[in-house]
């Protein structure tokens, strides 16, 4: 093939029509995967996420619902100051941008203060050891109740005037009562003596006795 046959062949006007349709299909799929991509990710689209914190979960959730976004109830909690039912707390929070069908969590108000198990703290610990176990679940405590034994023991637990006992489930409103040792015993306590066992031994002459241990 004779050279000026071979270059002749890259000016070719087949040749430089293909070129162009590849560049032309390339160019056209990169406008495509951009705009495409932008369209099925909703680009630049963004719902502001309303304020709905201290909203009954009604409302708000016919808010949520107007603004084309879905509300979850993933948690609840107690607060007395606030009604039953009421939003305590969401996520997003309020300003967050958000697109469309985006779900918001949102934690309600119980209806009444939760109530927990008295844990196994009864003459099973010392004071500063049930105190550090009822407040850590919440309970308030009042100052203690001494009574007589084993200083700063816990002899048991009283609720409005109530003895409690361990696993009863009590709300975390109501006060507790520890009643711990005073250090001191009564004196009309009754004592046990132990008569000691003794048994007679004979000698050569003599009968004796030895305790027996």
């Amino acid at each position: 093939m004779k050279a000026k046959d071979f270059f002749g062949k890259f000016v070719s006007a087949y040749l430089w029509g293909n070129l162009l349709a590849m560049f032309l299909v390339i160019v056209a799929l990169a406008i495509g995967v951009k705009y495409g991509l932008a369209w099925y990710t909703h680009h630049g689209e963004g719902i502001e996420v309303p304020k709905i914190e201290g909203m009954s979960y009604a409302d708000a959730r016919l808010m949520i619902d107007e603004m084309g976004l879905n509300i979850i109830v993933s948690d609840s909690g107690y607060n007395k100051r606030l009604a039953a039912d009421c939003v305590l707390a969401q996520n997003p929070g309020p300003g967050m941008k958000v697109k469309t069908g985006h779900t918001i969590y949102v934690t309600v108000n119980s209806p009444s203060s939760p109530s927990f198990a008295i844990p196994d703290v009864v003459d099973n610990s010392s004071y500063r050891e049930a105190e550090a176990k009822l407040t850590a679940l919440g309970f308030k405590l009042l100052p203690p109740q001494y009574v007589s034994g084993e200083k700063d023991w816990v002899y048991g637990i009283l609720c409005k005037g109530r003895r409690v006992s361990t696993g009863d489930h009590v709300s975390i409103e109501a006060p507790l009562t520890l009643m711990i040792g005073s250090g001191e015993y009564d004196s009309d306590e009754d004592v046990d003596y132990i008569e000691p066992e003794y048994r007679m031994m004979r000698g050569d002459d003599v009968d004796e006795f030895e305790e027996v241990r």
